[in-house]
């Protein structure tokens, strides 16, 4: 298989993006479990990376498929700016220490492309993303609540030793971190190379003759390794944010708050719930990137709140919302100001 140099130039923005989404997201799947110091930070992150290079080969299509309709991008050029910008911004608020949403600051990008080349932006795919925006966090406190609940009867009624109870505890911790690591890797893939999806430069490859790879899923496979790496390399710093510093939870709190994440990232991303409500005549859940930082903090917010409002700190709480609103602006314009200088300097073709 023979791939174009400067191809590979062009997703190393993909790769960077994929990079900054582990170091800032991984702390939405283990960061509850190592401020509490039930699971040391190197397991975490090691569990992390396997899992979400997993969900992301297996089952990230679904949210992908979604997010191009938002914006068609089909120059590798313009895909590398938008995915640059969204990198950016997401590295720029990993290093002030704050969980942000990869997937806001990809759709910043797009709508800045879409901008920048006058191209439409869906409404509709934008309403339903941004409104996932409001209804992931509530969804999440609201699955973890009855979910604290429920686990804190039962170790209330079983009467575990406490060294038992810490022990199965951790072991609960060590599954749902696997579970929502592979829900953040099938869920979020999509913010990484999404965007690359409607040029994407490989053919389908077979390996051993039984495995085969589509297109799309050598991509997903890049950007997973990418997501792998910010993990092992840089999420230590997010990880104890939403773990300590946003409010004081018990182990059992933890786990229930990465439960209830894993839950909400798996229901929009899996086209199998999808079938099976469709099949009974439910309503669907839309298959979208939600964004997994949101998640995980409406889980610890509404187990904080449960618990008593004076558990959470209010300060870090308005700093992370302050910049779950200022990615997205962010991404938008290096991308917009960024395909300006593509075009302009480089005549590269953006749209």
């Amino acid at each position: 298989m023979s791939i174009d140099p400067s191809v590979l130039l062009f997703l190393t923005s993909g790769l960077f993006l994929g990079w900054a989404l582990g170091a800032n997201d991984a702390a939405n799947v283990f960061g509850t479990a190592v401020g509490t110091r039930m699971i040391r930070w190197r397991t975490a992150a090691l569990i992390c990376s396997v899992f979400v290079i997993l969900g992301a080969v297996v089952s990230g299509a679904g949210a992908a498929h979604t997010l191009g309709k938002l914006g068609a991008i089909s120059t590798l050029p313009a895909a590398f700016m938008t995915a640059l910008a969204a990198a950016i911004a997401v590295w720029l608020m990993t290093k002030a220490g704050l969980p942000v949403s990869t997937t806001q600051a990809i759709v910043g990008g797009i709508v800045g492309w879409n901008l920048f080349t006058a191209s439409p932006t869906d409404a509709a795919t934008l309403t339903t993303i941004l409104g996932t925006g409001v209804i992931c966090p509530v969804l999440s406190g609201l699955i973890a609540i009855p979910l604290y609940k429920a686990l804190h009867a039962w170790l209330h009624r079983s009467h575990v030793h406490l060294v038992r109870a810490d022990a199965y505890t951790r072991i609960a911790l060590v599954l749902s971190g696997a579970f929502g690591a592979y829900a953040l890797g099938a869920n979020n893939i999509a913010n990484v190379v999404g965007v690359f999806v409607p040029a994407s430069p490989f053919p389908d490859l077979a390996l051993m003759g039984w495995l085969r790879l589509s297109s799309a899923q050598i991509l997903f496979l890049i950007g997973g390794a990418a997501i792998a790496a910010g993990v092992l390399t840089y999420s230590r710093n997010v990880m104890m944010t939403v773990g300590s510093e946003l409010g004081r939870i018990s182990p059992v709190a933890a786990l229930a708050a990465v439960l209830a994440h894993s839950i909400v990232l798996f229901m929009f991303a899996s086209r199998g719930l999808e079938a099976w409500l469709a099949a009974r005549g439910l309503p669907t859940i839309p298959l979208v990137p939600v964004s997994s930082s949101q998640a995980v903090v409406g889980a610890v917010v509404g187990i904080a709140i449960l618990k008593g409002v004076g558990g959470i700190r209010w300060r870090v709480l308005g700093s992370i919302v302050v910049g779950w609103l200022a990615t997205p602006v962010l991404a938008g314009l290096i991308c917009f100001f960024g395909l300006f200088f593509l075009k302009n300097v480089f005549n590269q073709a953006v749209g």
